[in-house]
């Protein structure tokens, strides 16, 4: 990878051998390796048996979880905040495991529609729960800085499963629990 980013350099009319550049490719790769992480990532792993046997029934909600990934069309970052809510079915997760999947799909190259269905799919898939819901918010740099250049346009994106596709109570109540907190 730094060869690539060498080459890059030249490509962009830098030259690589100067003093504030020599380094940059190995920074560069490194910085990669640990922006898409979430490749070699094993959720499994990441759950590590933090799913436990509780009698409870009512929403469960972890909100504000920050989160900074790639794009996948121009590699360029895009950031924000995700909020999760499940309804237990007999299973609750350690809390502190949910932003860590959010960080697992995050530290991927990205589209935020993947990634918020990536979400509620493994969440789904572990928990088995009545229902989880998924919204994510986010400023994307493709947007700010090239093309369409909107400085202030923020995007939001949905995926709800179980009870919060099938309740409109349901989707209510979670939609209002995090309304204060949506940009």
């Amino acid at each position: 990878m730094e060869e690539l980013v060498r080459r890059m350099l030249v490509e962009i009319g830098e030259d690589p051998e100067r003093e504030g550049l020599v380094r940059t490719p190995h920074r560069v790769a490194k910085s990669m390796h640990y922006l898409t992480g979430g490749y070699k990532t094993d959720i499994s792993e990441i759950i590590n048996g933090a799913i436990f046997t509780e009698d409870y029934e009512e929403m469960v909600l972890v909100n504000d979880i920050d989160f900074y990934s790639l794009c996948e069309h121009h590699m360029l970052p895009f950031f924000g905040k995700c909020h999760v809510g499940y309804i237990p079915n007999g299973k609750i997760i350690g809390l502190s495991k949910i932003p860590r999947i959010v960080d697992v799909f995050a530290r991927r190259l990205q589209v935020q529609e993947r990634m918020t269905t990536q979400i509620a799919e493994t969440l789904m898939e572990y928990l088995q729960p009545a229902g989880v819901a998924v919204v994510t918010e986010a400023r994307h740099l493709c947007m700010m800085m090239r093309g369409v250049e909107k400085q202030n346009t923020t995007v939001k994106s949905s995926a709800m499963y179980g009870a919060f596709r099938d309740d409109q109570r349901t989707r209510d109540e979670f939609m209002q629990l995090i309304s204060h907190h949506l940009g």
